[in-house]
């Protein structure tokens, strides 16, 4: 038996890249990451997608963050379902979109030749790096919907923070099945201090980052033998 690093405390999926997920009891797990994750994505006429920031291949697109997706049923073949600010379902979702960004060149799309993932399929993050950051920005609402991890990880009392980095190169185990490799960190953006739902803006979190680890914060995993996840599923370095 290898060295267990805590539990999945929490299940995340963001089915339209760049809003508010939904969190889950399980879900399957394949090589492209949790099924249905980033699937889609808001995309303009240029074919660049809707994010928190301006790149060669995202736009910022200020507001998203405060619309959540889902999967109504859980049935991740259909175009998922997109909640305006209040957590109502729209009926239309690019018809709201265009209207609530004020843009008559957005769509939902769903995931093409070009992969709407930032970087790699999977992030995880630990309780341990969440409370360090709760406490570096007192007074701050922070949980982890503010670093869009798909897994936070409990781990056990007296665990440094950002302990994810001591992770890299290392393969888990996951359940009965699901085996990651662990690969390196996100650099973090502005994003993090984006208001969503009941997180209100704060530049606060972004430079206590920066300051303490170089903007860096998570641990990224490419997935090496598809599985099923679970809330209270053991993660154990093999």
């Amino acid at each position: 038996m290898g060295m267990v690093l805590g539990t999945i405390e929490r299940i995340w999926r963001y089915p339209i890249k760049s809003t508010g997920g939904e969190s889950l009891s399980e879900a399957a797990v394949d090589v492209r990451g949790v099924v249905g994750d980033r699937l889609h994505a808001v995309r303009d006429t240029e074919g660049k997608f809707g994010s928190g920031k301006t790149t060669r291949r995202f736009r910022r697109m200020p507001g998203l963050l405060r619309l959540r997706s889902r999967y109504a049923g859980g049935d991740v073949t259909e175009v998922p379902e997109l909640l305006d600010p209040d957590g109502v379902p729209v009926a239309d979702p690019t018809g709201y979109l265009r209207r609530y960004l004020d843009r008559d060149d957005v769509e939902v799309a769903r995931e093409g030749a070009v992969s709407h993932f930032d970087q790699l399929p999977l992030s995880l993050l630990t309780t341990a790096t969440l409370d360090w950051v709760r406490a570096a920005v007192p007074g701050v609402p922070v949980d982890e919907r503010r670093f869009r991890p798909n897994l936070l990880v409990r781990t056990p009392p007296g665990t440094p923070p950002f302990v994810e980095d001591e992770w890299f190169g290392r393969t888990a185990r996951i359940g009965d099945a699901l085996r990651l490799g662990f690969e390196r960190s996100s650099e973090r953006c502005v994003m993090t201090n984006e208001a969503q739902q009941d997180l209100p803006h704060s530049p606060l979190i972004l430079r206590a980052i920066a300051q303490a680890h170089d903007t860096r914060l998570d641990v990224l995993a490419t997935v090496t033998r598809p599985g099923r996840i679970r809330l209270g599923d053991t993660v154990e370095l093999m």
